[in-house]
């Protein structure tokens, strides 16, 4: 079969800068047009979306040995070997791979554990408690926890991990695992991050946590429908299917989500969370399938005949792009926890990674979290850095999150004069 990515030869695909009037139409229409563009390569639906089946067979194939063999499938380094570079070679492959990681010791536990009390010293001589509302979205008020996510950004716990050195020094080595430049463009730098704001979760012992259902967060119907994504996931689309690689950047950085409750305005390389309590691998902690090609079989899986016309397999505009054992059965076959952890190891998952979090009942011990991902500078995360320089003056919430603002009266928050180099460099004050 042809698979030629001649883009003036193929059909235009119709493009929604917002969020489209009626959706069941403009569904129906992307559709349509998807299916003509894979088709005049040379190819059809069925024949692509076959070349991904069978890498994700391979793929859980692969998880499967590892885990009758008894290893861990999700790789783990230690901090002191990203700092001296010494990181193996297989380990880099296992990496790229799976696309996740455990980092051992990214900080001192010590540290992580001060981290935590000093939150709680926070919120406390704040009277957080007293004035907290409930959940301010939908998504996360579903733990059942009160609270289990504190809407609390601008601590001086969260802010000193934020522009550490050692921070830093992961999100460079996440971030260079990315092709950044090709096409004559550079789309981010990996030696910058933009700082991205967010909430911390602390769960406490005899908790029962409802989880999280298996998601995605890199978008929702702008995947399919606006023009920086049907560049990013060309590819799959062109008939050129063998060439898609989760980890260009290509485009990615660029245009912005749709606006909505479960949005993200910047790009992050990877998703992630710095422990600051010990967790058992079976006590309500995250899990992954950790298979980054997986967002193709996403991105194609609607195309399919037993696919209503007007449905994209669930997805829609204000909630999360959801993984279901209706559409994606084979890919929740791999859905795996992370190993055990302690207070200052960091998780970490690429962007357009399937992952939930398990519930739990009478948990055993804290689950204490603080969430900071890898978010390298580029043209998308230098316009959201104005908004967070906004909401770190004035002690907002930043506004991705709901308008909860609780930090705005509280005088002892991290102040601007606090910020360090990679501080300022993260809000492009420098």
């Amino acid at each position: 079969m042809s698979t030629t990515t001649d883009q003036q030869a193929l059909p235009s695909l119709p493009q929604w800068q917002s969020v489209p009037e009626d959706l069941p139409v403009a569904i129906r229409r992307i559709k349509a047009a998807l299916r003509a563009r894979i088709e005049a390569s040379g190819r059809s639906v069925e024949e692509v979306f076959a070349v991904v089946e069978k890498q994700i067979a391979a793929r859980i194939a692969e998880i499967n040995a590892d885990n009758k063999r008894g290893e861990e499938v999700w790789p783990v380094i230690d901090y002191a070997d990203i700092e001296a570079g010494t990181v193996a070679a297989e380990q880099l492959d296992k990496l790229k791979r799976r696309g996740c990681l455990v980092v051992r010791g990214h900080f001192e536990r010590e540290q992580a554990l001060g981290w935590d009390a000093d939150i709680v010293d926070y919120v406390e001589r704040n009277k957080f408690f007293e004035s907290y509302t409930g959940p301010g979205d939908d998504f996360f008020g579903s733990v059942g926890s009160k609270p289990e996510i504190y809407p609390i950004y601008w601590s001086h716990a969260q802010m000193e991990a934020r522009q550490s050195d050692r921070m830093a020094r992961v999100q460079s080595f996440l971030n260079s695992l990315w092709k950044h430049q090709s096409e004559g463009v550079q789309w981010f730098d990996p030696e910058r991050d933009a700082m991205y704001p967010d909430r911390i979760r602390r769960r406490p012992p005899g908790t029962n946590s409802g989880g999280l259902g298996t998601h995605c967060d890199p978008g929702t119907l702008d995947l399919w429908m606006t023009r920086e994504n049907q560049q990013a996931f060309r590819h799959l689309f062109d008939g050129s299917i063998e060439h898609y690689d989760p980890w260009d950047a290509a485009y990615r950085t660029t245009g912005p989500q749709y606006p909505g409750s479960t949005m993200c305005s910047a790009f992050r390389t990877f998703q992630g969370w710095t422990a600051l309590s010990d967790m058992d691998h079976d006590q309500g902690v995250l899990h992954t399938v950790p298979i980054p090609e997986a967002m193709a079989y996403l991105m194609l899986r609607p195309l399919l005949p037993d696919v209503p016309e007007d449905d994209m397999c669930g997805v829609t505009t204000n909630q999360v792009f959801p993984a279901s054992t209706k559409w994606h059965p084979l890919l929740l076959e791999a859905l795996t926890g992370i190993p055990d952890v302690k207070a200052g190891d960091s998780v970490w998952w690429h962007c357009d990674m399937i992952h939930s979090v398990a519930p739990v009942t009478a948990q055993k011990g804290w689950g204490n979290v603080m969430y900071i991902p890898a978010a390298p500078w580029c043209r998308r995360n230098e316009q959201y850095a104005a908004n967070v320089r906004e909401a770190f003056v004035t002690g907002s919430s930043p506004s991705d999150f709901p308008e909860e603002h609780y930090e705005r009266a509280w005088a002892d928050r991290f102040g601007l004069d606090e910020l360090n180099d990679t501080g300022r460099r993260g809000m492009g004050l420098d």
